[in-house]
């Protein structure tokens, strides 16, 4: 190999790519060059060590990661074979794995691998009752917990478990009927041959003596089986991660993989990068400082090469409108300075905040791109309000109804829709019309038009509301027209729920700065709201911290850090990995970094006083303390202790800061109390 590599390499780097034996976890902070280590270890085994090069196995999450370190490594590597390293995602392996062995499982090798609409289309001819997004969900972690159809079904503890357990083996059933495989089943399967079959197992590890992982920390309880088992004749297991930025546990990564993994594999040797390349000490400074009140962590801080750079800066503004024109505003400085705009982002913890910087960099001209999400105005469960609102509007309206007219579900399937639609069309009146002449009666069983006269009943007693009072209207649209309930339990139901009470805040907001207009004007308003059309090549990025994870640029605004926000304060939060998701936040930036928060935003559909971020005060970047008991991390199952009513256990949380709500059950009695008057313990 080139023996230029090594003279691109810190000492610690350098160790990493010469320690060749045994069990190593490098330990790769943000910006620390953890490609370039992992790659030129791989040339180092194969051109400096002499290890064949098909003997190594190096597995990656994303196959743009995969591609980027193949090119990086083979550029690397001199000693060129007819056989060259394999470096691939986990499930690519697995597919392959499948392709020879899945014979133990008395199975051909030409099963089908099917996407995620063949899926649903599966699931929902065997279920019509639950939300085909969350019984989706359920089967993919039931599998990556390793747990069979028949042990789901045994363990299930009451009547909803037992339904989605029974729905599982249905599935799996169909699926080896047709001799199919979903995503998960290429490691769920792959480890049950290897673990069924000791000798498979071990021929395997002999093949790949030398496996490399990156990301360890996004792992799940499935892959680090999986990679037990490939680990079954040797202990030459090097993972790199930063236990720091395990920001997916949503998605099932589980970060005790990382934190265990020097107990779980004997002697591991563990290097930490430590060395930044991206960003400033500033940058830094505040970053680690934030990072260490985390207790679940190995412990490293990042040191920069770049020197101290510029200060942090806070933007403070009075409420959602302002602060996007005031980030728009520094951006135009910017530009001023030669800033180029594929440099700039702005990073928001939930989708839901988008909707305001969007029309903030409309109103400045800024052109811009949202990277992991669509538009505000297209998401899926705004454009169903709006049918909503439109439907309400003009009752002949039947472009809306005809995208919301089974929204919530209410049993009028695709084939009655189509007939309702088609009738209409040759009478050439509206669905509505149709209903009130009873036409209707002649073409839907009676259950639907039932449903029918319900839904319309809703519609009709909604635009009764709407010509009383619009506030009136608003408060009874959201209770009767229920979609939050009818969202998909999935990964994104966070960010649907958060769109929709945005909306909603929005809604209000307009009818209290314009009391004189009405919900038509409102509609019309929202449809001159276009977006920027411009021949610009250069766009700022929109994105949420997910999305930005792996990214950098040298400007960052990071906006809404109010409690609540961010961190996100919702039943299930971790405390900690908001924390890892600001700290990934905050590294992204490489030279300038604004930190945004409002005096009031919209907080679950209302306009809202918000406190600032305990994380300024964390990660020293406020002298003032932030007066809060929220600062007391509560989260759902807590116990907690009353001056009065002793000890109990939390149930739900309602709001943030020293106002939240804690709904606690003291030995099976039910209180509401306020966080300020309770300590855990």
């Amino acid at each position: 190999m080139n023996k230029q590599a090594f003279k691109q390499l810190n000492a610690a780097q350098l160790e990493a790519v010469k320690y060749i034996d045994g069990p190593m976890l490098i330990l790769a902070g943000a910006g620390s060059g953890k490609t370039k280590t992992l790659t030129t270890r791989l040339a180092y085994l194969v051109d400096e060590v002499g290890i064949p090069a098909n003997e190594t196995l190096t597995l990656t999450f994303t196959n743009k990661a995969a591609t980027e370190m193949r090119d990086r490594a083979l550029a690397l590597i001199e000693n060129n074979t007819s056989y060259p390293p394999l470096l691939c995602t986990f499930h690519k392996f697995g597919l392959l794995f499948l392709k020879f062995h899945i014979h133990y499982l008395k199975r051909s090798p030409n099963f089908i691998l099917i996407d995620s609409d063949d899926k649903k289309k599966i699931l929902k001819t065997l279920d019509t009752t639950l939300p085909i997004g969350y019984i989706e969900a359920q089967i993919s972690r039931m599998k990556n917990f390793l747990l069979t159809p028949q042990e789901a079904i045994n363990a299930a503890g009451d009547r909803h478990q037992k339904l989605i357990a029974n729905i599982y083996k249905d599935y799996n059933d169909f699926l080896e009927l047709k001799n199919m495989v979903d995503f998960d089943d290429l490691l769920n399967l792959s480890y049950k041959i290897l673990e069924k079959n000791p000798l498979l197992a071990e021929e395997t590890s002999n093949h790949y003596r030398y496996i490399m992982v990156d990301e360890y920390q996004d792992t799940n309880y499935l892959q680090y089986q999986f990679l037990k088992q490939l680990c079954t004749s040797h202990q030459n297991l090097c993972v790199v991660g930063d236990d720091d930025q395990s920001i997916y546990s949503w998605r099932g990564a589980d970060i005790k993989n990382i934190l265990d993994f020097k107990n779980n594999f004997e002697n591991t040797k563990i290097i930490k990068l430590e060395q930044n390349y991206r960003s400033s000490s500033q940058i830094l400074q505040i970053a680690n400082v934030l990072i260490a009140h985390n207790n679940s962590r190995l412990g490293k801080e990042l040191q920069s090469t770049k020197g101290k750079g510029k200060e942090i800066t806070i933007l403070y503004t009075n409420d959602e409108t302002q602060e996007s024109n005031k980030i728009s505003e520094k951006i135009k400085n910017l530009f001023e300075l030669g800033a180029d705009p594929n440099e700039i982002a702005i990073l928001f913890r939930i989708n839901a905040l988008s909707r305001s910087i969007e029309e903030g960099l409309n109103r400045a001209k800024i052109p811009y791109k949202l990277i992991g999400t669509i538009r505000f105005y297209e998401r899926a469960e705004i454009k169903d309000i709006l049918s909503y609102l439109r439907l309400i509007v003009n009752l002949n309206d039947d472009f809306s109804l005809s995208r919301i007219i089974n929204k919530p579900k209410r049993g009028i399937g695709k084939t009655t829709q189509d007939k309702i639609f088609k009738h209409v069309q040759e009478k050439k009146i509206s669905v509505y019309q149709a209903f009130k002449l009873g036409y209707l009666k002649e073409i839907t069983s009676e259950k639907n038009h039932q449903t029918l006269e319900q839904f319309f009943s809703i519609i009709i007693d909604l635009k009764d509301y709407l010509s009383d009072s619009i506030h009136k209207f608003i408060d009874e649209f959201i209770s009767q027209i229920d979609l939050t309930s009818s969202i998909e339990n999935s990964n994104e139901t966070i960010d649907r729920i958060s769109n929709i009470e945005e909306f909603y805040g929005m809604l209000r907001d307009y009818f209290i700065q314009s009391p004189m207009n009405s919900l038509e004007d409102f509609l019309n308003d929202l449809s001159l709201r276009s977006d920027l059309d411009t021949d610009e090549t250069g766009y700022i990025s929109c994105m949420s911290v997910h999305s930005a994870k792996g990214l950098e640029f040298k400007y960052v605004f990071i906006t809404g850090f109010e409690e609540g926000f961010f961190p996100l304060i919702r039943d299930e939060s971790d405390i900690e990995e908001e924390r890892r998701l600001a700290y990934v936040a905050f590294t992204r930036a490489k030279d300038e970094l604004y930190i945004s928060y409002v005096k009031s935003r919209f907080y679950k559909g209302r306009r809202t006083e918000l406190e600032k971020s305990r994380f300024f005060q964390e990660a020293g970047l406020l002298r003032e303390k932030i007066e809060n008991s929220a600062q007391i991390d509560f989260k759902k199952g807590d116990l907690i202790s009353h001056k009065i009513f002793g000890s109990g256990r939390i149930i739900s949380i309602e709001g943030s800061g020293k106002n939240a709500k804690l709904k606690i059950n003291f030995g099976g009695l039910h209180r509401d109390i306020l966080a300020s008057f309770v300590q855990k313990g």
